[in-house]
């Protein structure tokens, strides 16, 4: 099976293509995710992207370092549970331990495993993201956590999609902007033994928070906004986590549905096309007054 969107590089997609006789041909995919050495790296760089799990100081360059450790190494990541493990692994490690490797300090190290040890509790959204399926971005992982709320609640779903309940995937279907390529890609997902592995693994390690839903008597419910410009009070990822809670959502290009621009200094080619659509334009300023409370 594909890794999720952005995380699977042509270079691997076509090492994991053969056909039945394992000659090159017909694109086949690999169905193993994390279990397929030609995915395992990606799929990690995806885990601890910025979007995903965000671990200060495991970046690309970590992870294929610690990635592509000899099969006996007490250090090696082969899968994100064992990011988790990592600390305790290395408290065994003695000689090896990662202080005393180079590139690395007591105080690097210690960092290191801090910042993974903040990120065991972890927000739905980003976990669902971080996990790699197909078609399920940063957006669409948003709207699944919100849908179905709790871990427990999208994992049950998930699994009843994998084993052919018609029932869980048709209300999977129905769920605003999801659609059949995403079902399909949930049911392909949690239909591998190896992924159900990986995911167990390291949700055992892991406080995951419910979603936080959406408010629907807010003011801004239902509509569509559009920040652009230089915004100086928030960054744009903050902006947009702000009107999705509100229950607004955030475009990225102006057209006759949106209902309001949040534009600051240097908004250039949507501010202009907002002011000859007639939709309202406020700074980020009136933003914050509007919302203060809500």
């Amino acid at each position: 099976m594909a890794t999720g969107v952005g995380a699977s590089p042509a270079a691997s997609q076509r090492a994991c293509s053969s056909s039945p006789s394992g000659s090159e041909g017909v694109v086949r995919r690999c169905s193993g995710e994390f279990a397929c050495p030609f995915q395992r790296k990606e799929h990690l760089k995806l885990f601890v992207s910025r979007k995903a799990f965000d671990i200060d100081g495991l970046g690309d360059k970590q992870i294929d370092y610690f990635h592509d450790l000899p099969e006996d190494d007490p250090l090696r990541i082969r899968a994100p549970a064992d990011i988790f493990t990592l600390r305790a692994r290395d408290d065994a490690a003695e000689l090896t331990a990662l202080k005393n490797r180079d590139g690395y300090g007591e105080v690097s190290a210690r960092n290191l495993f801090d910042a993974i040890e903040a990120r065991r509790t972890i927000p739905l959204e980003r976990l669902i993201f971080g996990l790699g399926i197909r078609h399920v971005g940063e957006t669409t992982a948003r709207t699944l956590a919100r849908a179905y709320g709790s871990w427990a609640e999208f994992d049950a779903a998930a699994r009843r999609i994998a084993a052919g309940d018609e029932g869980a995937r048709e209300d999977m279907d129905a769920i605003e902007d999801i659609g059949g390529a995403v079902v399909d890609a949930v049911a392909r997902y949690f239909g591998e033994d190896h992924n159900l592995q990986m995911v167990g693994d390291l949700v055992g390690q892991l406080t995951v928070e419910d979603a936080e839903r959406p408010a629907t008597e807010s003011p801004f419910a239902g509509k569509t906004i559009v920040f652009t410009g230089s915004l100086e009070r928030m960054s744009r990822d903050e902006a947009k986590a702000m009107a999705d809670r509100l229950g607004a959502k955030a475009s990225g290009s102006v057209s006759s549905k949106t209902d309001l621009v949040v534009a600051g200094p240097g908004a250039g080619s949507k501010l202009k096309k907002a002011t000859e659509l007639g939709i309202e334009v406020i700074d980020e300023d009136e933003w914050f007054n509007r919302t203060e409370g809500l």
